[in-house]
C-alpha cells in the first residue's frame, strides 16, 4: 500500500521485523514518516519543515533520533582481528577515542563505513550505518579470539552550535570544551550512566550519546536532555535538517553514494586508507586500484537534484546523482554526482536531466561545498551564517 507525503512514495510496513525506537513516544505524532535503516525506524518527517529546523541546527542545536548501529567486538584477539578487517591503522587507538574506519570487499570495494571506539583494553564498539556488518565479522573471524555482538545502544544526536553548552549543562559540567573531536567516555547525564563521543552526521560542533540498552531509561533521559536544551532553543528534528547539512559538508551514506562497486578512492575516501599497513582485506586489490575520484559535488542553481538523475555532457549520459537538497545557506541546489569514469570533473559545467525532461546547467564541484578544515565541527569556526 502506497500512499503520497509530502517527502516521497511512503510504503506502510508492519514493525514485525524493525526495531521500533524506544524514543518514539517522546515526539510521536500523526503523519510521521519513518524510515528504514540498519533494521530500525527512524523519523525521516514529523511536519517540520526541513529548511526551519536546519537553521535551528545552523544557528542554535537540533537533537535527532538517529538508527546507527553500535556492535561491539571484543577478545583476546581483537586488535589484531581489526587490523585485518579494517583498512585503518588500530593498533594506535587510545581508550576514549575514536576514528572513522572503512571495511572493504576483497576486490576493494567499499563494504562498510563508520565510527570505532575503543572502550577498554580488549573491546570496541563500531558504530555501523547500514548493512550485514555482524555476519561479515564473524565470517572473516576464523583463527581469532573474538566475540561479535549486540550491545542494544539507541543514539541520539545533540548537533550545532550550542550543543557543548547543552551537554555541559546536561552532565553538570562533566563534558566541556576539554573534550576534542572524536573523544568519547562513560558520563553521568542526570542520574544515569550513558557513552558520548564528540562526533556527528552534520559538519556541525556535535555530540553522540550511546544508550547501555536496557539500563537505560529513554523517556528519563530524553526529558533531560530536553529541558538541558530548552534555554539554548534546541528543538527536535527529523533527519530532512540532517540530510541537507551532512550534503553540503561532503559527508557520504554507505549503500547511497558509495557501494561495493565503488573504491575508498573512487569515492574521494584514500586518506583513510592505510596502504601502509600489511594484509587487511582489500588490500591487494587496493594495491592495484585507479586512484582517481569519481564522486563530486555539484550545484544546479534552477532545480534540486534528485537520486538517479542523469548527467549530460554533449547529450550522453556521464555520471548519475547519488543525493540531493536545497541549501538554504548556498541558496542552490546541491547534490553529489557519481561519474561513470575518471576525468577532471571539477569546473566543469554539464546538464542536470530531471526527471520531468527538462536539462539544468549544473556545475561541478570538488567536495565538501565548504568548510574543507572541518572548523566548525572542531569548534574553530564560531561564526553562524
Amino acid at each position: 500500500m502506497v500512499n503520497q507525503t509530502k517527502n516521497n512514495n511512503v510504503v506502510l510496513t508492519s514493525t514485525k521485523r524493525f526495531e521500533q525506537s524506544p524514543y518514539l513516544a517522546c515526539y510521536d505524532r500523526p503523519g510521521i514518516v519513518s524510515g528504514v535503516y540498519a533494521g530500525r525506524f527512524f523519523p525521516l518527517y514529523y511536519g517540520d519543515d526541513p529548511a526551519a529546523k536546519y537553521w535551528v541546527l545552523r544557528r542554535k542545536a537540533a537533537l535527532y533520533d538517529v538508527p546507527e548501529r553500535p556492535v561491539e567486538i571484543s577478545g583476546p584477539d581483537v586488535a589484531a582481528f581489526l587490523e585485518k578487517v579494517f583498512a585503518r591503522k588500530i593498533s594506535t587507538l587510545k581508550q576514549g577515542r575514536g576514528l572513522y574506519a572503512i571495511a572493504c570487499t576483497p576486490q576493494g570495494g567499499v563494504f562498510m563505513d563508520g565510527v570505532l571506539f575503543k572502550m577498554g583494553e580488549n573491546r570496541f564498539w563500531y558504530v555501523q550505518p547500514d548493512g550485514a556488518l555482524e555476519s561479515w565479522l564473524i565470517a572473516h573471524s576464523g583463527g581469532f579470539d573474538i566475540t561479535v555482538s549486540d550491545p542494544q545502544s539507541r543514539v541520539l544526536q545533540i548537533q550545532g552550535p550550542a550543543s557543548l553548552e547543552i551537554m555541559r549543562s546536561a552532565s553538570n559540567g562533566a563534558i566541556d570544551e576539554t573534550m576534542g573531536y572524536f573523544h568519547s567516555g562513560l558520563f553521568k547525564l542526570g542520574d544515569q550512566e550513558l557513552y558520548v563521543s564528540r562526533t556527528g552526521f552534520t559538519g556541525e560542533l556535535g555530540y553522540e550519546i550511546y544508550s547501555l540498552g536496557y539500563d537505560t531509561n529513554y523517556r528519563q533521559l530524553w526529558n533531560h536532555l530536553m529541558a538541558a536544551g530548552e534555554p539554548y532553543g534546541m528543538e527536535f528534528s527529523s533527519t530532512n535538517s540532517m540530510e541537507i547539512r551532512r550534503l553540503e559538508a561532503g559527508i557520504l551514506d554507505n549503500g547511497t553514494d558509495m557501494d561495493m562497486s565503488m573504491t575508498p578512492f573512487q569515492a574521494g575516501l584514500g586518506s583513510f586508507i592505510d596502504m601502509d599497513k600489511d594484509n587487511f582485506v582489500g588490500r591487494e586489490a587496493l594495491v592495484q586500484a585507479d586512484r582517481r575520484t569519481l564522486l563530486y559535488g555539484i550545484k544546479c542553481k534552477d532545480v534540486k537534484p534528485i537520486m538517479n538523475d542523469p548527467i549530460l555532457r554533449n547529450n550522453e549520459s556521464v555520471g548519475r546523482v547519488t543525493a540531493g537538497a536545497l541549501s538554504p545557506y548556498l541558496e542552490t541546489g546541491i547534490g553529489y554526482v557519481r561519474f561513470s569514469m575518471p576525468e577532471d570533473w571539477e569546473g566543469q559545467r554539464l546538464l542536470l536531466q530531471s526527471s520531468d525532461g527538462n536539462t539544468h546547467d549544473c556545475d561541478i564541484v570538488s567536495l565538501p561545498f565548504y568548510d574543507t578544515e572541518k572548523k566548525i565541527a572542531r569548534g574553530l569556526d564560531k561564526t553562524i551564517p
